[in-house]
């Protein structure tokens, strides 16, 4: 066909877009999904204002704002790294939509880039809010250089490893299953983990078993970092955790209910 000379090319041109477009697309629709959900954001940002707002309200009697703040922060890792990514993914076996979007050109090392994404997405919108609220109610970390590094680094390790946690569950169990287990893990860990009470804290003999926990490397390493310290044991835990809840996640991961 032409016009005024032109040959216009009418013909259909089929064709994947490309892969890192398709992987922003599918991070997007993630997130959106996520911070949609009303359960979801109840664990990822109601539970750890209410923590901060407490700690406000009693005058740092349970728990000091200064380590309240960076408890929370941990909190908000694991409620998104674990937690939601669990329940979300646990629904999306049962419903065949894990199935459907790896058959599509998106394929599955995209679908999983794109969760990974989302949640980075989810999680830093929770650091930015909580901190923001954490400073005007007072809280005055001690960063240096080394320790916000060091805190970031955490971050990133704790999150990785929820996530593989959080596959190597939903992709195990049935989706209601998923939903009890993924709950009951968050509400035990919450009060027993590590995460925002101190490890000090625990009885004596308690304490080996909680220092184990990634949760508790993730709530200790945090704390120490908002106070300006470095602990190096945080580090070796959680990337211990990372290694094994990779490759079971891996080896154990089932694309279909």
């Amino acid at each position: 066909m032409s016009a005024g000379g032109t040959t216009l090319d009418l013909r259909p041109a089929p064709g994947a877009a490309p892969a890192g477009r398709r992987v922003r697309a599918h991070a997007l629709t993630e997130f959106r999904l996520l911070v949609r959900n009303g359960e979801q954001l109840l664990l990822a940002l109601v539970i750890p204002l209410a923590i901060l707002v407490l700690s406000a309200l009693t005058r740092e009697r349970f728990v000091p704002l200064a380590q309240a703040a960076p408890s929370v922060l941990a909190l908000a890792v694991w409620s998104s790294a674990f937690t939601s990514t669990a329940i979300a993914t646990g629904f999306e076996r049962r419903y065949g939509v894990l199935e459907r979007l790896a058959a599509t050109p998106l394929g599955r090392p995209g679908l999983l880039l794109g969760k990974a994404l989302a949640v980075v997405l989810v999680l830093a919108g929770q650091l930015v809010v909580l901190g923001v609220v954490a400073l005007a109610l007072g809280w005055r970390p001690a960063y240096t250089a080394g320790s916000l590094l060091a805190s970031l680094a955490l971050v990133v390790l704790g999150a990785a490893a929820f996530v593989g946690l959080a596959l190597l569950l939903a992709g195990r169990l049935r989706a209601e299953a998923t939903l009890a287990v993924a709950n009951l893990v968050y509400v035990v860990l919450l009060v027993g983990g590590g995460l925002v009470v101190p490890v000090a804290r625990y009885p004596a003999v308690l304490r080996p078993v909680v220092d184990a926990l990634p949760t508790a490397a993730l709530g200790e390493g945090l704390r120490a970092g908002a106070a300006g310290t470095v602990l190096a044991w945080t580090f070796a835990v959680l990337l211990a955790w990372l290694v094994v809840a990779v490759l079971a996640a891996r080896r154990g991961f089932r694309w279909t209910a």
